[in-house]
């Protein structure tokens, strides 16, 4: 095969992994997630950090709405930011259950098109992992959010277990492609605190499963007054 013909095959093939990547972020990785996280345990976790929602609630990460059946009964409407669009299909189904009216808001929660102080609560569940700029995120929470309003999150995240946490360091680089940037070794707490909340929860234990996955953080946060 001459020069020529080699560049074309090269290109080609990568063309065709390049495509198959895209297929399995865009169409494969958000219905493994949807059932990776939607056990009924996982829903005990979700029940857990959704109580003391209330009012206008902005929820990061929203995927496939797995939160909804665990919205409070104070809570009034929902700003749902979401990038994947097999995601937001899955979630019709339980946004059509529910009686919380849920809004579409934009697809980066590091950008969101919501007014400043609109919001009363805000909501992030395994979102901090993922979001390239999570101190960017958190800003822009604090901005939607009343003063006094809450951050309520459920993270997973670095292990205190020397043990677990090597294992996470070196599971990191293949988790972080082939579950679209999720990082193994990120403290939710401290991104948290560092984006200029004020902890007044949280709660750190494993949940059932691998323990590089599991160590999980709940907690609720202020906004300053």
């Amino acid at each position: 095969m001459d020069a020529v013909g080699s560049s074309q095959h090269a290109q080609g093939h990568d063309v065709v992994i390049v495509e198959g990547v895209g297929f399995y972020r865009s169409q494969v990785l958000p219905r493994l997630i949807d059932r990776a996280l939607g056990t009924p345990d996982m829903g005990n976790w979700r029940a857990q950090v959704a109580a003391g929602l209330h009012g206008r609630v902005v929820e990061i990460g929203f995927g496939s709405g797995l939160n909804v059946e665990h919205y409070p009964a104070e809570v009034e409407a929902v700003l749902a930011v979401e990038p994947a669009a097999v995601a937001r299909k899955l979630a019709r189904r339980r946004i059509a259950a529910s009686r919380v009216a849920v809004e579409h808001a934009g697809t980066d929660g590091q950008s969101m098109p919501i007014e400043g102080a609109s919001c009363d609560t805000a909501l992030s569940t395994f979102t901090l992992c993922t979001v390239p700029d999570p101190v960017a995120a958190l800003s822009e929470i604090l901005r939607v959010l009343r003063p006094g309003g809450t951050l309520h999150f459920l993270e997973h995240g670095i292990s205190p277990d020397p043990r677990v946490a090597t294992w996470q360091r070196r599971l990191e680089p293949l988790q972080r492609r082939v579950a679209d940037g999720c990082h193994l070794t990120r403290d939710p707490a401290t991104i948290v605190t560092g984006a200029g909340f004020q902890l007044e929860r949280c709660d750190h234990a494993y949940a059932k499963g691998p323990k590089p996955w599991t160590y999980f953080t709940l907690g609720v946060a202020e906004k300053p007054r």
